[in-house]
């Protein structure tokens, strides 16, 4: 038995059939040529009193035989470790990628997690489809690394994943990047690397040790000329197609209660109880949960109330048909198109904003202010109404207990973004003591 060599390798010619030489040197070790030339190395070995192969890899520019030589001497030292080649690249074979790490996540995931809404889940699927996936989705999981996370995230966060493509007639995708979207990327990767560490799918969690993207708060409270401008805006739309009343509605809600748009969005005319003057929520972000009405709250909801009374039967029909009377939707706000509660908020604010803007500099003018010292209006985003009805129950004196208690929040932390705001007393007591003190002081 020669010792395998790279030239005596290369002789090596197809026979009629296959056929292995095997080298001196690493016993076990051996070429396999096959009938149509192509070569490849093998490593045969004894496990439990049984012969098993274990084919290394073809031969090829780069690996050769002193490559295979030193990977069967790795293989043989791993065997006497109790390390078998062909079991491990079995269980190769069946590692899960992220991508499918991703998938069982999604999966399965509910029967562990019961409180996390659909909602959430939903998210949590964009992000894997739309930026994990493309990145690393057919690295095996077992094989991330923490320097594999740290430049996912900052390729999201550079806009790598990011697209704005047509999908279809008037219909696009679109996908944004930036380190708050990078961030939760690498929270919900994490929280699947967990839930694969639970149900024994993988054994670390590649995501513990990467320090995530610092995201400040975006924080916009309205003023009480700001939401003049809102209000004039929406009214506008109103006047000038009739069919813009729920969306102006939609829009007064928010402002009046303080909820989340989805809250208001698919609002029931069931959940309203008009003898507490409150809001009964079935299902929110936090759970059940009853929201206070306002007076201007209720007295809106009336309205709508009444303008969507049924119509009563047309009897004694001279055709001898009755056509199907008008029936109240169960949805306080309801579609101004087919079925459902209204969707088209997200589309129309973008206009309110625009208009609200334009409002906001003319009466600047007016006033003889130059309209780019006014804040713009135009990046206002709807949950900014929610912020802003917080802002204005703080400066009416309210505490951040009684706040987050009409916001709905579960914990006393959420609502501490608000914190701040609860100082302006505070402040005005000081400017008022210092100015004094600077009179006396003379300065």
């Amino acid at each position: 038995m020669p010792k395998l060599t790279e030239k005596s390798v290369e002789a090596l010619q197809p026979q009629d059939r296959e056929y292995v030489v095997w080298d001196s040197e690493v016993i076990g070790l051996g070429v396999r040529v096959q009938r149509t030339g192509s070569k490849s190395f093998i490593l045969m070995y004894r496990r439990g009193g049984k012969k098993r192969k274990h084919t290394m890899g073809a031969l090829r520019v780069g690996y050769g035989v002193k490559e295979a030589r030193e990977r069967a001497k790795d293989l043989l030292k791993g065997l006497r470790d109790g390390v078998d080649p062909q079991e491990a690249k079995a269980e190769e074979r069946q590692a899960l990628s992220v991508a499918e790490l991703a998938d069982l996540y999604l999966e399965l995931g509910p029967a562990l997690k019961p409180e996390k809404k659909q909602s959430s889940w939903d998210t949590d699927r964009g992000l894997f489809r739309n930026h994990v996936k493309p990145l690393i989705g057919r690295m095996l999981a077992r094989e991330v690394t923490k320097v594999d996370i740290a430049t996912m995230q900052l390729d999201i966060s550079r806009g790598k994943t990011a697209r704005n493509e047509k999908t279809g007639p008037r219909r696009r995708s679109v996908v944004k990047g930036g380190k708050r979207i990078a961030s939760m990327a690498v929270a919900v990767l994490g929280a699947c690397y967990q839930w694969g560490i639970e149900t024994g799918r993988v054994s670390h969690n590649p995501t513990k040790t990467v320090k995530a993207f610092k995201i400040n708060r975006r924080e916009r409270y309205l003023s009480e000329k700001e939401v003049a401008c809102f209000s004039e805006a929406i009214a506008e739309f109103e006047r000038e197609d009739p069919r813009m009343e729920v969306m102006a509605d939609a829009v007064r809600l928010l402002m009046l209660t303080g909820c989340r748009k989805s809250e208001i969005l698919t609002l029931e005319w069931a959940w309203v109880d008009w003898r507490k003057s409150c809001l009964r929520l079935p299902d929110s972000k936090t759970g059940a949960k009853v929201v206070p009405l306002a007076d201007a709250a209720v007295a809106l909801l009336k309205r709508r109330w009444e303008a969507g009374r049924p119509e009563p039967d047309m009897r004694g029909h001279n055709s001898g048909e009755r056509p199907e009377p008008k029936r109240r939707s169960p949805y306080v706000l309801p579609a101004m198109k087919g079925e459902g509660h209204y969707i088209g908020l997200g589309h129309h604010w973008e206009k309110v904003r625009l208009r609200a803007d334009a409002i906001a500099r003319k009466r600047a003018q007016e006033a003889g202010e130059h309209p780019d010292d006014v804040p713009t209006l135009a990046d206002v985003r709807l949950h900014d109404l929610r912020h802003s009805f917080a802002s204005f129950a703080i400066a009416d004196g309210a505490s951040l207990f009684m706040v987050g208690k009409v916001l709905g929040h579960k914990q006393a932390r959420t609502t501490e973004i608000y914190a701040h705001l609860s100082d302006d007393p505070i402040k005005q007591v000081a400017n008022r003591t210092a100015d004094r003190l600077s009179q006396a002081m003379r300065f």
